[in-house]
């Protein structure tokens, strides 16, 4: 689902891999006409696992596809100079709500002193690795974070995490960019070149969380404690069924609810009188965990996941349960059509699926259903003629020279 804010504005987006990509998937679902050049026969991450089964090992890319949901694909052969200008011409094409650019490819033939060449008020994003233009990805950016160091037990070396969460927050901050330049430039008519690092965003945010000045200012760092919640009272536990919960304790209302509803108020008095610590304040809380675990831990040992959910649900303690990908969709409200977030989609070369909106609920503000990502080069015609005004023939010029493609064929479709 989609909501019709930021329209009729136009992005083109020439992008690879995670962040970029899904910037312009934010963008899209906002109601940006987000138009997505892509090489003929796909780029380079146009069939990355996890893909649909196929003999051939091509099966369609659920990435890819993902990623891609709500825009339109024009597939060109960036390789010629004529596929280039017409990306360019694409790019900077005229009207008040067009002539912006994002890209994590830093192709010269896309900076933005060429476009604006073509276009004075040209806005362009260019996300980067390295604010030296170095090359980078999240995982290399997250190894000299310093959180694979507190990842884990600490016992057998660093762990990395399976969410690309840089690449994340990088796509949300691009999109906020655009729309904010954009902005600006309805104001001023003044276009803007933007880039965007990688790691400026992962080291960033670990001042805004206090991680550098904790190890600068206090010349501390931060240990491996395996699942403990930082700072506070937090971890897992096992019911006696073998089903495991997470539980945090971080304000002194969420302490007192999880004593309560674990009738732990004798044991709670046993480790502060034993320790001197105040188990009320969450410092303390943390630094007494190993204590305050091992009772939890008897406490959920004798029963099981049902009882703790009802006993926690009704004294409101925070917890969440683990649960594989397939539990959770077989088994979350959260994950189904009862959150208005999601919708079915039925896209070409994998069928009908689940698949996540706009996140944001506007009450008030009607959703747009999505559609579903496109088959390279789907809208190939459409935009040359519709942005560009090239005629039919024109057009036809350019397929039988092999400089523009599609739409491609749906490999799910029958001969």
């Amino acid at each position: 689902m989609s909501y019709e804010m930021l329209g009729p504005l136009r992005v083109v987006e020439s992008a690879a891999f995670i962040a970029a990509p899904l910037a312009g998937l934010i963008l899209a679902q906002y109601g940006a006409d987000v138009i997505r050049v892509d090489a003929i026969g796909g780029g380079i991450d146009y069939g990355r696992m996890p893909r649909m089964p196929r003999r051939d090992g091509q099966g369609r890319s659920l990435y890819w596809t993902g990623l891609n949901k709500g825009k339109r694909s024009i597939a060109v052969d960036v390789r010629r100079p004529e596929g280039r200008e017409l990306v360019q011409q694409l790019a900077a094409a005229p009207g008040p709500d067009a002539g912006v650019l994002l890209t994590n490819l830093g192709a010269p033939w896309l900076s933005h002193g060429v476009l604006a060449a073509l276009r004075h008020d040209m806005v362009t994003c260019t996300i980067q690795g390295n604010g030296d233009g170095s090359p980078a990805v999240d995982y290399t950016v997250n190894s000299a974070t310093g959180y694979p160091m507190m990842t884990g037990s600490g016992r057998d070396g660093p762990v990395n995490h399976v969410l690309p969460a840089w690449d994340v927050a990088c796509a949300h901050h691009a999109a906020f960019l655009v729309a904010a330049v954009v902005g600006r430039r309805r104001r001023t008519g003044e276009g803007r070149e933007i880039f965007l690092a990688l790691s400026d965003i992962a080291f960033s945010t670990l001042s805004h969380l206090g991680v550098l000045a904790e190890t600068e200012v206090l010349g501390q760092e931060r240990p491996a404690i395996d699942n403990y919640l930082y700072g506070a009272f937090g971890r897992d536990f096992v019911t006696a069924d073998g089903h495991r919960l997470m539980v945090a304790a971080i304000s002194a209302g969420q302490w007192a609810s999880l004593v309560e509803a674990c009738s732990l108020s004798d044991e709670v008095a046993r480790i502060e009188e034993n320790s001197g610590l105040d188990l009320r304040d969450e410092a303390q809380r943390f630094e007494a965990r190993e204590p305050i675990a091992q009772a939890l831990e008897a406490w959920f040992a004798k029963r099981s996941r049902s009882e703790v959910e009802t006993l926690f649900k009704a004294e409101r303690v925070l917890f969440g349960p683990y649960r594989s990908v397939a539990e959770l969709l077989d088994s979350d409200p959260r994950v189904s059509l009862a959150n208005p977030v999601f919708e079915r989609l039925d896209t070409p070369g994998i069928g009908s699926h689940l698949s996540a909106g706009a996140a944001a609920r506007i009450p008030g503000l009607a959703r747009a259903p999505s559609r579903p990502a496109p088959l390279l080069g789907t809208h190939t015609d459409e935009v040359l003629h519709e942005v560009l005004g090239l005629s039919g023939a024109a057009i036809g010029k350019l397929h039988d020279a092999g400089i523009v493609a599609g739409p491609e064929r749906d490999p799910a479709a029958k001969a």
